[in-house]
């Protein structure tokens, strides 16, 4: 059985404790009170519950620490340059508010921009996705890796999809068509942080979107590299927390997907 350190344990007392708001709130999901952040961003009152009970919880334990949180901004540390969370209390917020069981609590702990332990818990299907840095990847209390498929005509590959009043929509489609053409299968479930979790635990194979913040990627980054993948921009660079687009993969497709979304962008821009 793997060991979790007492900071992983705080993580996940403060996961348990906000899933317990989301899950009476997604049965009720009808009558919550909903507003709008831009044409289709939506903010509810579970997202606020949620994040007032991680505030909470996450400050208890660790006083100290910052906060990054996606509907309430930033906190600073005590220190300059100290270790801070990065919260999404409720990732998936449109699976939640149309009914979908699709959705998951994301926390990362971070010291200057590096990223030292993870949790992303889903309370509908009760999977807790968990790392730490150097210590690897877990799903509960096992073990999990990347899948070893070597080729993309094998691969199961997952996705965002721009909306309304983001992203590209055109060179979207160009990547969308080529990838369809050469892999296995695209899916798109719209949680980021749940499909990281899902390439580290080999359930994808790989995955890419543009437009994600900070709370949509610091946990499910950390579980992909500790599960044996390869985490970068859809550009293959450094992949950093402000960073625009992510592209997550086993040390077999990584590269293959990125040049086949980079020939996509190409040709798109070529007409």
């Amino acid at each position: 059985m793997a060991t979790r350190s007492a900071t992983i344990n705080v993580m996940i007392r403060a996961a348990d404790r906000a899933a317990r708001s989301l899950k009476r709130d997604f049965g009720e999901v009808a009558n919550l009170q909903v507003s709008r952040k831009g044409p289709a961003d939506f903010v509810s009152a579970a997202d606020l519950r949620a994040e007032e009970v991680l505030r909470g919880q996450l400050r208890r334990a660790r006083p100290d620490y910052g906060l990054l949180m996606e509907e309430s901004g930033a906190t600073p540390s005590a220190e300059p340059g100290g270790r801070r969370w990065i919260v999404d209390p409720l990732d998936g917020t449109s699976n939640f508010l149309h009914g979908l069981p699709h959705f998951a609590i994301s926390i990362a702990l971070e010291e200057a921009g590096d990223i030292l332990a993870a949790v992303v818990y889903d309370p509908v299907k009760d999977d807790l996705f968990w790392a730490e840095k150097g210590i690897g990847a877990y799903l509960d209390d096992r073990r999990i890796r990347v899948s070893s498929r070597e080729h993309l005509d094998t691969a199961l590959i997952a996705t965002g999809i721009p909306y309304k009043g983001h992203g590209e929509h055109a060179a979207f489609q160009a990547e969308l068509g080529l990838v369809m053409s050469e892999t296995a299968g695209v899916r798109r479930w719209g949680a980021a942080a749940l499909d990281l979790a899902y390439v580290a635990a080999g359930r994808y194979d790989g995955f890419w979107e543009r437009d994600l913040s900070p709370w949509d990627i610091a946990a499910g980054m950390l579980l992909v590299r500790e599960a044996g993948g390869y985490v970068s921009t859809i550009e293959d660079k450094p992949l950093q927390l402000d960073g625009a687009s992510v592209l997550a993969a086993n040390d077999r497709l990584h590269r293959p997907l990125a040049k086949l979304l980079g020939r996509a962008r190409a040709e798109a821009a070529s007409g």
